[in-house]
């Protein structure tokens, strides 16, 4: 079981592997942060933002949650508009 709560029914290849990659970090945090993010948000992002969302899978799961969760600085170039929706999703399923 990932945990996604959405069907990749209805996506395009690119959607349903960048939804898959969400839910099968190797690290359960990011799993949940990722795979979350990508369950509510994959169907609605361009292909600008998908192009940025691929980036960051390619982060190892430690560098990218050190950033997330405020440990590390993050770095000029992963200060985008898709970092910061997924830093504010989180309060969607941590509270």
């Amino acid at each position: 079981m990932t945990g996604s709560t959405r069907s990749s029914e209805g996506l395009d290849m690119r959607r349903r592997k960048l939804l898959f990659r969400s839910w099968h970090r190797g690290m359960r945090e990011m799993d949940l942060i990722l795979g979350s993010f990508a369950d509510a948000n994959i169907d609605r992002l361009s292909d600008a933002e998908l192009d940025l969302y691929e980036v960051l899978l390619d982060i190892t799961d430690k560098e990218l949650l050190s950033w997330i969760i405020g440990e590390h600085p993050v770095p000029e170039a992963v200060d985008h508009d898709v970092y910061r929706q997924i830093v504010a999703s989180r309060g969607a399923f941590t509270a």
